[in-house]
Parts: C-alpha cells; sequence; structure tokens
C-alpha cells in the first residue's frame, strides 16, 4: 500500500481500480482520494454463490461503466472476448508457485531457475478460463463473474476448502509460497503446508520492490538445487570422473577463499584474502594465490565452481552453486555426522538441515539485516576500539550479565556507545555482544528444526566467545572445523569434482 500511494502520488495521470482485498487497501483509497487521485473500488463477494455471483456481475458492469464515462469509450463485446486465450497446459512433473500474487520478473527468475515446468498458482494467476462465446455486454459479464467465481479460492473467501486441489495433484513435486509482508491471509495456509505437504516446500516474503532480489534468487537456487537428480555418470555409487584438480572459489561479502582438490578429493591447497571492490578480480587473485601455494597452475584446474554472494560475477567459473549447498556439501565431508550447520558469514547467518547423505533438507537465512552477522561483529570491534581478536577473549573475563536489546545492528551500535559512556566495562560489554549474536543465530535456528551434531562455519567460527554463547544456548558443543572459513570452497570443490558442468 506504501508503494503503491508513493507511485500514484508521483504519477496519477490515469484512473486506478482498486479491490478491496484488505483493510489496507481501503486505506490506500481513502489517501488516494484526499489527493484528488482518480480512483474505485471494485467490491469481491466473499462467496460464491448464486448471490455473490450476481453481486460480483453488478459490480463489473459497474466498472464498465464508470470506464465508459471516464474514457468516452463503448465497451466492445468482441474485443472483450478475444482477449482471452487458451489457458497453457503442463503435462507431467511440476513446480507449483502459490500464495499471493508476484512480480514478473521473480516469476520469470523462479521459471529461469527451476528445474521442472512452472504452473502460477497464485491468487491472480491461476485462472484457466475458456474463451468465451459471443454474446452481448450483459451476457458476457455474467459469464465472466461466474468463471471467476468457479475457480479455486483465494485465501480471503469464505469457503476454502477447492484449494485442496492445489496440493493434491500426483505431478506436484515441489511448492514456491510467496507471502506479502505484514498480509496474513497466506501465512495461514502456509502453516499449515508446512505440517503436512509431502513435497519440498519454499517460503519467501516479498514486498514488491526490488530490495531483497539477490537473497530471494539465493533461496530459490538453493531449494532448486536441492530437488535437482545427479546425471547419469555419477549415479551408481560413481565418485568422481574429473581427471586432475578442480577449485571451489567462495565470493564473500568479506572475503574469498579458494580450495583445490585433487581426483581422491584431498585438500591440496586453499586460500583466503579479502574481497576487494572487484568480486571477480578477487577471486582471480585467490585462485592464483592457491595455484602458487600449491606449485600448479591454471592448466592443471579442469573444472572450477563459485559459491557465495559474488558467485555469478565471475566470468571464468564453469557453474555456480549456493552456498546453502555448498556449506552443507563441505560440512558433510569434514564430518558426517553433522546434521545442521550454522553459517555465519560477512553479512548474513545461514542455518542449514543435512540427512544422512548431507542432502539439505531445510534452511532459514537472516538476510535483512546485519546484526548477528560478521559485519555485525566488526562494527562493535570499532565501537570498543578493539581489534576482533581481542574480542574473542574479552567476553570470558565479564563480571556482569549486560543485554543488548537492539535487534537492528545501527541500534545495537548506538546501545554500545551508550554502555560505554555510562562507564560499563569492555569485558561486560563484549559478553553482552556476543549473547546478542548467539541469540539470534539460535533463534534462527530454531526455526529450521534444529538437530544434532552441529557445525559452525564462517569466519565467526573463530571468535571463541560467540562460539561459546551459542554452545551454552544450545547445551551442547558445536564442531569447529580447522579452517572453518574454507567451508564454502570446499563444497563448490567437490561440486565441481563429482557432478560436473550439466548438473
Amino acid at each position: 500500500s506504501r508503494a503503491l500511494i508513493s507511485e500514484r502520488l508521483r504519477d496519477g495521470s490515469e484512473m486506478l481500480v482498486l479491490t478491496d482485498c484488505c483493510d489496507s487497501i481501503r486505506r490506500t483509497q481513502d489517501v488516494l482520494r484526499s489527493n484528488e487521485q482518480d480512483t474505485m473500488m471494485l467490491s469481491l463477494p466473499r462467496k460464491s454463490d448464486r448471490c455473490g455471483k450476481a453481486l460480483y456481475k453488478e459490480e463489473l458492469i459497474r466498472v464498465t461503466e464508470y470506464l465508459e464515462k471516464q474514457t468516452g469509450k463503448p465497451f466492445d463485446p468482441e474485443a472483450f472476448r478475444l482477449s482471452f486465450h487458451p489457458a497453457e497446459q503442463i503435462e507431467g512433473p511440476y513446480i507449483a508457485v502459490m500464495g499471493a500474487r508476484l512480480g514478473e520478473k521473480l516469476m520469470d527468475d523462479i521459471r529461469k531457475l527451476s528445474p521442472l515446468p512452472v504452473r502460477n498458482n497464485t491468487c491472480t494467476a491461476g485462472h484457466r478460463l475458456a474463451i468465451p462465446s459471443r454474446g452481448s455486454k450483459d451476457q458476457l459479464l455474467d459469464w465472466y463473474a461466474s468463471e471467476l467465481l468457479s475457480q479455486t479460492a483465494c485465501m480471503r473467501m469464505a469457503d476454502i476448502t477447492s484449494r485442496r486441489a492445489l496440493t493434491e495433484d500426483p505431478n506436484l513435486r515441489g511448492v514456491v509460497y510467496n507471502t506479502v509482508k505484514f498480509c496474513d491471509f497466506y501465512g495461514f495456509e502456509y502453516g499449515e503446508l508446512r505440517e503436512s505437504l509431502q513435497v519440498p516446500l519454499l517460503k519467501i516474503e516479498t514486498d514488491y520492490t526490488p530490495q531483497s532480489e539477490a537473497q530471494i534468487r539465493t533461496r530459490l537456487q538453493a531449494f532448486f538445487e536441492g530437488m535437482t537428480k545427479p546425471t547419469k555418470e555419477f549415479q551408481g555409487g560413481m565418485q568422481s570422473t574429473v581427471q586432475g584438480y578442480a577449485a571451489g572459489i567462495d565470493s564473500g561479502s568479506t572475503s574469498t577463499n579458494a580450495v583445490i582438490l585433487d581426483e581422491k578429493k584431498r585438500i591440496v591447497t586453499f586460500c583466503t584474502i579479502p574481497t576487494g571492490v572487484s568480486v571477480s578480480e578477487s577471486a582471480h587473485k585467490a585462485l592464483d594465490v592457491a595455484l602458487k601455494k600449491a606449485g600448479l597452475d591454471r592448466m592443471h584446474i579442469r573444472r572450477i565452481v563459485t559459491t557465495g554472494y559474488g558467485r555469478m560475477r565471475i566470468a571464468f567459473r564453469e557453474r555456480d552453486v549456493t552456498e546453502i549447498t555448498c556449506h552443507a556439501k563441505g560440512a558433510h565431508f569434514l564430518d558426517s555426522s553433522v546434521r545442521t550447520v550454522i553459517d555465519i558469514g560477512g553479512q548474513d547467518s545461514k542455518v542449514i538441515r543435512l540427512d544422512e547423505n548431507g542432502t539439505v533438507r531445510d534452511f532459514v537465512m537472516n538476510d535483512k539485516c546485519a546484526a548477528g552477522s560478521g559485519r555485525f561483529l566488526e562494527m562493535m570491534a570499532q565501537s570498543l576500539g578493539i581489534t576482533l581478536e581481542e574480542m574473542s577473549v574479552m567476553g570470558f573475563e565479564a563480571e556482569e550479565d549486560i543485554v543488548i536489546s537492539s535487534m537492528c545492528s545501527v541500534f545495537a551500535q548506538s546501545e554500545v556507545v551508550s554502555l560505554i559512556a555510562s562507564g560499563k566495562r569492555l569485558q561486560d560489554i563484549v559478553h553482552g555482544i556476543n549473547c546478542s549474536v548467539a541469540a539470534k543465530v539460535t533463534t534462527l535456528a530454531g526455526r529450521s528444526g534444529l538437530q544434532r551434531e552441529w557445525m559452525m562455519t564462517g569466519g565467526v567460527a573463530r571468535n571463541r566467545g560467540v562460539v561459546a554463547a551459542i554452545e551454552e544456548r544450545l547445551q551442547g558443543k558445536l564442531l569447529i572445523p580447522e579452517e572453518p572459513e574454507i567451508c564454502g570452497a570446499l563444497g563448490a570443490a567437490l561440486v565441481a569434482l563429482e557432478s560436473g558442468t550439466d548438473g
């Protein structure tokens, strides 16, 4: 509603027809009318019975008459009839997109990333209408009202039992479920599906702005990677066909990591460097440093797979894979008993649940705020005037329990500055910061169905204070790799070694 109001106040030259789907849209009309915007409201029935269809037909007639008056153009029955096209038919297995309507760009991204055909079953795109026969305006609108209300009910209807058919199709292989921020209608259905659905389910949340496009794309890619079948050459127990070396590069927000494996999955060398202003240059440099350490050159590398937030901007890659899949694969390789991976990166945190084969079964990401991330800890260290190394151990000397209550990293920094000004000991403040990070991460972890054994990856795993705070909340020990930063790059190298470039 806020985005709609902003856009209309910027350019409101054309008439706007709204639907009374919720109170926020009604308030939107109030605001727009107070600013002399030309709007009208289409009242939608909550029932699909005979009275509902009659009401809806009258509303459609009212809209067309209003448009005729405003535009000076009469309703054209033949043009209306010819505007309908046969619905696209999908045969065989498919992925369904459900929930609230999606923007066209996001829908295109889902279709490009999905390994299967995609059916749009969202509330405004699931209509499969026949082309109507000829008739008068009254006849066509009567047909239209009846057809629309005969479709699968949306979540705002009084009777939504017809929605069960959307998830009972034997060809359904997975569901991407879209919800809108602050809208409850579809959140209720998602909660039910999460408990009952027998196929993979991914929830995404949008507000029709490009703000979270990269994070949503990562979620989608990771979801579909878990559904992709292995290629024929790797079925039947074969583990590797690469002769020579394979490299994995993890392009993170703060560091770029490279790992080189030989054909027996042995780590030949690895490298960690800061990510500079150019993702591609940092990737080139990390790989070159790793090669130099091993006494190799580029001609020895048979395949390169990239991961991390900059994975798609590295031109010399053969393939890119999400950090969700790569951290899971790397952690399972290091310790096959791991069932939950906690990765705290520079800008986000991830909790990944695995099965006994190391396959991703569920994951959650904290990708909308830096709080609880490596960047958050860097900001806190700068505010306290200490290094990250000092911060790692200083909290063990705490004498007072200090609660950092702010959920926002910016506000938390202000809170820390206030604590310093009030004379609190640095050791106590650091302990409070560690506990704040642990609280955020374990809350996130709880949503993914946390299961032992736990492994922590990423650079923050070197912060002993944060690790201890997380272990205290979990009431158990975390497995910490010897080189936690390279777990994602290790997973990428394993993908390069095992799965080829066509997976």
